[in-house]
């Protein structure tokens, strides 16, 4: 196993600060980066997050600062959409020899691109991965026992041997299609799971728009030449089974909001933003996708839940 002394998480956030806290078991020191001079100063006065992650402490060896600092590894823990401009401001900074693991989860509204490919043009020739799978920041925080996987083209195995702790266990993989979007599609359909209980249409109607949505999950990325695996695990199925159906879910909240017909959440879910974006994608690469056409349908006013759900029955029966 490699030996890694330095770890940067870039971004603040309930994530991010989540994050530095669990691999400072791992790494000898960790740098949290925040968005800026004032909330660097703050956090490290209190050595708390109390803004996005109340009760958490960090460690000793968590320093904080609004600067980027070069490490042996990186992880980019910043909003999918600010992901792009994050990166481009630090390019000249970032190592291919320092994998970057972008902890974001979505599809860049801006371009219509996944966000591999985003990272891709903002800091040409880094080594880009993805950390992603079924986790909450506080249960990460708290030491639950969580467990994600860590994508990279090369060198996911000795990543994910050096950075899992005793409570969060790393699986590696190569398939960094394939983590990407089953992280960002999962979004959606965990609104869909949202709609389905606020509009009384029951668990059993929340398990087959679920089913069903996951396996409009897997044509996407089988099509984009991912491996089917990857999206039954961690990454696609378990993230799926924690954000549809958690009540700590945003896109669940926001789902539950639309379905009842109710004011909808001040905090715009990420799934809102991705799926409009998901259904052009689909759409390019010509895969059937009526939970998620449906779902966009909802967000954007066209149709109601009642008609969403009369318009998936009324299908032509066909075999699974």
């Amino acid at each position: 196993m490699s030996h890694r002394t330095k770890l940067t998480v870039y971004g603040a956030g309930a994530f991010g600060t989540a994050l530095a806290i669990a691999f400072s078991e791992r790494f000898e020191r960790v740098c949290l980066v925040a968005r800026s001079e004032a909330a660097a100063a703050r956090l490290s006065a209190d050595r708390a997050n109390e803004t996005y992650l109340p009760g958490a402490r960090l460690p000793p060896n968590v320093s904080v600062t609004a600067a980027f600092e070069p490490a042996d590894a990186v992880l980019w823990a910043v909003p999918a959409q600010a992901m792009g401009q994050t990166l481009a401001e630090c390019a000249d900074q970032l190592s291919p020899s320092s994998p970057v693991l972008i902890c974001a989860k979505g599809l860049d509204l801006a371009s219509g691109r996944r966000l591999s490919k985003v990272a891709a043009v903002a800091a040409p020739g880094i080594n880009a991965g993805f950390l992603s799978g079924p986790a909450f920041a506080a249960d990460i925080a708290a030491g639950m026992p969580t467990a994600m996987t860590l994508a990279l083209r090369s060198g996911a195995l000795d990543m994910a041997q050096t950075m899992s702790t005793n409570r969060l266990r790393l699986y590696a993989s190569e398939d960094v299609t394939g983590v990407e979007l089953g992280g960002a599609l999962k979004n959606v359909v965990a609104i869909a799971s949202g709609v389905a209980m606020g509009a009384g249409f029951g668990e059993s109607a929340r398990a087959a728009l679920v089913t069903r949505g996951f396996a409009e999950m897997c044509r996407i990325a089988e099509a984009l030449g991912a491996k089917r695996e990857t999206l039954m695990g961690l990454s696609g199925f378990g993230d799926l089974m924690l954000t549809a159906s958690s009540g700590q879910s945003r896109n669940v909240a926001y789902g539950l909001a639309l379905g009842a017909r109710d004011e909808l959440p001040t905090r715009l879910a990420e799934g809102a933003k991705t799926a409009s974006v998901a259904y052009t994608l689909a759409a390019d690469l010509g895969v059937d996708t009526p939970v998620i056409a449906q779902t966009v349908a909802l967000l954007e006013g066209r149709t109601r839940p009642t008609e969403a759900m009369d318009a998936l029955l009324s299908r032509d029966v066909r075999p699974e």
